[in-house]
């Protein structure tokens, strides 16, 4: 069985660092993206994600909202993870269907939101 495609987009280079390392040493193909631009772009290219976690607040002028109302768009049958430092009351509507995560979270909790989406 294939490995889960993750498209992770987080403009804390740390962050995104140790997020990528954690998921590919459980298994996922991880694609990472510091921005809302390199997103949309890996999102529109050939790639096909099971699932696209993004950070909300990022540079360049494109929230993760936007990168995942685009997925949505574009790629429909990926999970999408919204998270966030501000509580979910305090953000726009997100696209339906996108699952919240508080930021700071926990690995173990970000697996869950993935394992939810696809039981096995």
């Amino acid at each position: 069985m294939p490995s889960s495609r993750v498209l992770l987009v987080e403009d804390e280079d740390d962050l995104r660092f140790l997020i990528c390392d954690a998921l590919s040493d459980l298994g996922y193909d991880v694609t990472t993206a510091s921005n809302g631009k390199e997103a949309i772009a890996e999102l529109n290219g050939e790639a096909r994600f099971d699932h696209v976690i993004t950070d909300v607040s990022m540079p360049h002028g494109i929230s993760g909202i936007e990168v995942a109302a685009e997925a949505a768009k574009v790629q429909p049958l990926a999970n999408l993870v919204l998270v966030s430092g501000y509580q979910r009351s305090q953000l726009p509507q997100i696209p339906e269907g996108t699952r919240f995560l508080p930021k700071p979270y926990r690995i173990h909790q970000l697996i869950s939101v993935l394992e939810e989406a696809n039981p096995k």
